[in-house]
C-alpha cells in the first residue's frame, strides 16, 4: 500500500479523474460532480490527495482489509460489474456514477450529511530486480478505483474519510479484480451495512 500512496502527491499524482456526490442524512443526492483531477488546482489537489490517501495508508488488516465478492455480488447487473464498469470508463459515465450514488444513499446509514469520492488512478507497478531494486520497465499498469465517504459540514466541508475502499484489491504488487479492500476508520463502528450480502471474508 505504501507504494501507491507514494505516488498520491501533488508532483507524484496518480489519479486522472474525481468524481463524487453530496448527500443529505435522509440519504437524498443534493448535488453531484466529476472533473479531471489535474484541473483542479495545486490546493484542492492537495486536499483531495488527503481523502484518497487515507484508504490505502491505514493499518492493513485493522483498519483496511481484503474481502472478495459473494456470488450474488458478481450476478449480472449487480455490485461487481458495476465496478468493473466504472474502472473501465474511469469515471466518465455519469449514467453509471448515478447508478453507485444510488447504492450508497440506499445503504449507508449516517444522522449526518456526507460526500461520496470516487477517484481513478493508474499505477505502472515497476519491475523488481533480483536484489530488490526497482527497474524500469513496468510489470503491468495497475487501474483502480478509490472510495471515501466523508462527513461533511458548512458548505460540503470534507471531513477524514469513515468508510471507504479500494477496488481492484492491491496484493502481492498486482491487482485482483475478485476481491476489494474495504476501510472502516472507527473498527468497532463500522458501517458494514453498505457492503452488506455483497463481500465476504476468505
Amino acid at each position: 500500500m505504501l507504494e501507491l500512496t507514494r505516488r498520491m502527491t501533488v508532483k507524484r499524482n496518480c489519479f486522472s479523474r474525481i468524481a463524487g456526490a453530496y448527500i443529505d442524512e435522509e440519504g437524498y443526492i443534493d448535488g453531484t460532480f466529476n472533473t479531471n483531477f489535474l484541473k483542479l488546482s495545486p490546493s484542492d489537489q492537495a486536499a483531495n490527495l488527503q481523502i484518497a490517501k487515507a484508504i490505502p495508508f491505514a493499518n492493513t488488516n485493522v483498519n483496511i482489509k481484503e474481502y472478495g465478492f459473494t456470488e450474488e455480488a458478481k450476478g449480472s447487473g449487480d455490485l461487481w460489474q458495476l465496478f468493473m464498469g466504472l474502472k473501465s470508463c474511469e469515471l466518465k459515465n455519469d449514467a453509471l456514477l448515478d447508478t453507485f450514488y444510488d447504492f450508497v444513499s440506499e445503504r449507508y446509514k449516517s444522522d449526518r450529511p456526507y460526500a461520496v469520492y470516487l477517484f481513478f488512478g493508474a499505477y505502472d507497478v515497476p519491475l523488481k530486480a533480483n536484489d530488490k531494486e526497482a527497474l524500469w520497465d513496468s510489470e503491468e499498469i495497475y487501474s483502480f478505483l478509490i472510495g471515501a465517504i466523508c462527513p461533511v459540514h458548512g458548505e460540503y466541508e470534507a471531513e477524514a474519510p469513515e468508510s471507504g475502499f479500494l477496488f481492484p484489491a492491491f496484493k502481492n504488487r498486482s491487482g485482483d479484480e475478485y476481491h476489494i479492500n474495504i476501510y472502516h476508520a472507527d473498527v468497532d463502528h463500522p458501517h458494514t451495512e453498505l457492503f452488506h450480502g455483497k463481500i465476504r471474508v476468505e
